[in-house]
């Protein structure tokens, strides 16, 4: 009988800008990092990202990951 022990467990992503500000599917960003300018943060079959209004290029919210805060190097505009 197998109970699962080995089983992936989804975590719920919480992202948060610079600021603490929590972040949210479809909210506008100016990137701190990529040279990427204004970026909207989307859901894709890669997970979350950020697309850049300017070029298009999209980076992963993985790579935007301040290492001594663990908030992304993302300032949310309102």
């Amino acid at each position: 009988m197998m109970f699962n022990l080995f089983k992936k467990k989804k975590r719920k992503i919480q992202l948060k800008d610079l600021n603490g500000n929590p972040l949210n599917v479809g909210d506008k960003v100016e990137s701190l990092r990529y040279e990427l300018g204004i970026c909207t943060l989307i859901e894709s079959e890669n997970g979350f990202e950020y697309q850049s209004e300017s070029t298009g290029q999209k980076v992963s919210y993985a790579k935007m990951i301040d290492a001594a805060t663990t908030f992304q190097k993302v300032k949310k505009l309102d």
